[in-house]
């Protein structure tokens, strides 16, 4: 193969193996995908499946505008082609025009300086971001690479130049277009390349971590168009793709050239971004500088934004660790989660006396998911009934009342909170999408939504219910023990990494121990806990997945086969339902807002019902408490806090 980045050569990939599945940036596209038309499940070109009307116009429709390309190479006149833009939006236009001053919701006129200093909780021992080996901060692809695009935080998905100047893709998005800016450098000087995007996407997709790694798969040639443009063709089209690949970081080649890219290593990398890495002592702290030479901080992407000369990130062992630094004014900005703490915790001198501030941030994102995540690789867990009967058992009013001040409220669904969420029984297209699927019964109807007691404490009636599907399940009781036939106890762990989770695990083991169940809690720290979660190690531990109001292909990550068995996923449910997969395929394929949205409450419809988590609550504000001296702009984001638009107050 030649050497990727020497103009005018193209980077091409073999065919796909039949039946294999194509991956992209933050999850997999698989071979099953809903046909437009008769809304049934089919496999990519060469599968042996049987094709609809719709998908076989699609795919000739493409062949003609291949076609039409060629003519239009050839010098033919009226020949249709795609123009360069400022943007691209997942669905319709961006919002914001060519030539915008800032984006809506930073401050321009901010001031640079000072220093900022946040809290972690748990640790890291590398600086490589790109791999599975090692745990790095997270704050390193924030703030010290770039990539080809920056995504506005104003609208569902939508991304604007940052690296590239303009972005180019077809009707279908077979194929996209960067075009680099001229003026786009490195914290060392030097351009960044054609060359240097060509090496990223390849290094990442082939040694990188899973969530570039199958992507490459979806790529059928990169190839460079001119000094500073690059071209990538997929192997089928694809709504989303073209924005995954601009939202890629674009590494150094000549740096990375003479590094081993797939060990983990404590040596500081050049990016492009506004901060370089500063000191750093692993597990403890990392300071990153702003770069008074960044090539981009005039972008209109960029104004406002990236105030402060130095980040400082503090690692300590647990929240609550994070949480007693901030109240000792160790910290500069906190985000507080805990609505009991927010409420009574706040009695601390700099709190009363006025140097500490607090707000709070509206927000319109989903509400995500976030509760107990049931392992069903495991066998007490394959059964449904037995989930939906853990569930039962959970008395969140009670909870919600005496823990948090009734200050939650309860996630009913994985897109609760906006309107991508379902509602009543699946009508129009989200109901075809599912008609083809062996469903939980009730599902097409109004679906399934957690259990709510009266809040007395007692929950006799949902814990009724709860030991009749155990028992149609065959986990009977005798002597006070619910075991099977063969008499194996139902037993299980929960493992957390904090106290509040301590604690409400607990209360939940209390309540199981009323139908049998032995539950046992076990706390551990972060470092072990991130292993055991990548290993699949567990029966049941908490995790919140943050959703956004454009899903796309993220969720194949998260609820798709692939990653039911290999390490560094996120499929920690081990969900393999085809329904599933299926309204992934459907969002993917949506050529309008009104079938995405239909598509996203399938998705949302038939995951709720599948009861592999069971919900706790959300917070419809962001709650956050700062020293003075400290602000953010007027005007919030659609998602709500940002960290990159806060700023220090000038010294009066």
């Amino acid at each position: 193969m030649p050497e990727h980045g020497v103009a005018g050569t193209t980077a091409k990939k073999k065919a796909l193996p039949e039946g294999s599945a194509i991956g992209v940036e933050a999850g997999f596209i698989q071979a099953r995908n809903l046909s437009s038309s008769e809304r049934r499940i089919r496999n990519y070109p060469g599968a042996d499946k049987p094709i609809s009307r719709t998908t076989l116009r699609k795919r000739t429709n493409r062949l003609i505008g291949h076609a039409l390309a060629i003519l239009l190479a050839l010098g033919a006149s009226g020949a249709a082609r795609a123009e360069p833009a400022h943007g691209i939006a997942m669905h319709g236009d961006p919002a914001l025009p060519e030539g915008f001053a800032h984006l809506p919701y930073a401050d321009p006129e901010a001031p640079k300086g000072g220093t900022v200093v946040y809290g972690e909780a748990g640790s890291w021992d590398s600086l490589n971001p790109y791999i599975v080996k090692g745990r790095s901060p997270w704050q390193l692809r924030m703030f010290v690479a770039e990539s080809l695009m920056a995504r506005s935080w104003d609208e569902p998905f939508t991304l604007y130049g940052l690296l590239a100047e303009t972005v180019e893709t077809p009707p279908d998005r077979s194929w996209v277009e960067f075009t680099l800016r001229e003026e786009a450098r490195f914290s060392d000087g030097s351009p960044v390349t054609v060359e240097d995007v060509i090496y990223s996407m390849k290094l990442l997709g082939e040694k990188g971590h899973p969530r570039y790694l199958e992507a490459w798969q979806a790529v059928e040639s990169i190839e460079q168009t001119g000094p500073r443009s690059v071209r990538i063709d997929f192997a089928s089209p694809n709504r989303e793709l073209p924005m995954l690949m601009g939202l890629r970081p674009i590494l150094k080649k000549d740096e990375w050239e003479r590094r081993d890219f797939t060990e983990s290593s404590l040596e500081p990398f050049t990016g492009s971004g506004p901060y370089v890495i500063g000191a750093f002592e692993p597990g403890r702290f990392l300071e990153l500088r702003r770069n008074p030479d960044y090539w981009g901080r005039d972008l209109p992407v960029n104004r406002g934004l990236y105030n402060f000369d130095v980040i400082r990130f503090e690692y300590y062992l647990t929240g609550e660790a994070v949480w007693e630094a901030f109240a000792a004014g160790l910290l500069s900005i906190f985000k507080d989660d805990d609505p009991k703490r927010w409420e009574d915790g706040y009695t601390f001198p700099a709190a009363v006396d006025g140097r500490i501030v607090r707000g709070e941030i509206p927000h319109s994102r989903p509400s995500g998911m976030e509760g107990f995540v049931f392992n069903t690789r495991r066998e007490i867990f394959a059964d449904r009934r037995v989930r939906e009967a853990l569930t039962l058992a959970f008395d969140w009013e009670w909870i919600n009342a005496r823990l948090y001040g009734d200050e939650y409220a309860r996630i009913t669904s994985y897109w609760s909170n906006s309107d991508l969420a379902f509602s009543g029984p699946a009508e129009g297209l989200e109901a075809e999408i599912l008609a083809p699927f062996d469903l939980p019964e009730g599902t097409l109807e109004e679906g399934w939504t957690p259990p709510a007691s009266d809040g007395s404490g007692r929950n006799r009636g949902n814990l009724r219910r709860a030991g009749k599907l155990l028992d149609e399940a065959g986990w009977t009781v005798t002597g006070g023990t619910r075991a099977n036939a063969a008499g194996k106890p139902l037993a299980f762990e929960i493992l957390v990494t904090s106290k509040s989770h301590e604690t409400l695990a607990s209360v939940y083991a209390e309540s199981l121990k009323r139908l049998g169940v032995d539950v046992s809690v076990r706390m551990v720290d972060s470092a072990q806990y991130a292993v055991r979660r990548d290993e699949y190690d567990y029966d049941v531990i908490v995790n919140r997945w943050y959703l956004s109001l454009s899903p796309g292909t993220e969720q194949y990550i998260y609820f798709a086969p692939e990653n039911v068995s290999e390490p560094g996923g996120r499929n920690y449910a081990g969900i393999t339902d085809p329904a599933v997969e299926a309204t992934i395929g459907a969002m993917l394929e949506a050529e309008t807002l009104e079938d995405f949205r239909a598509a996203v409450r399938a998705h949302d419809r038939v995951l709720t019902s599948g009861i592999y988590v069971l919900p706790w609550g959300y917070l419809p504000t962001d709650r956050l408490a700062w020293l003075r001296g400290f602000a953010k702009p007027e005007r919030d984001s659609l998602y709500g806090y940002r960290m990159e638009t806060w700023y220090a107050e000038p010294a009066e």
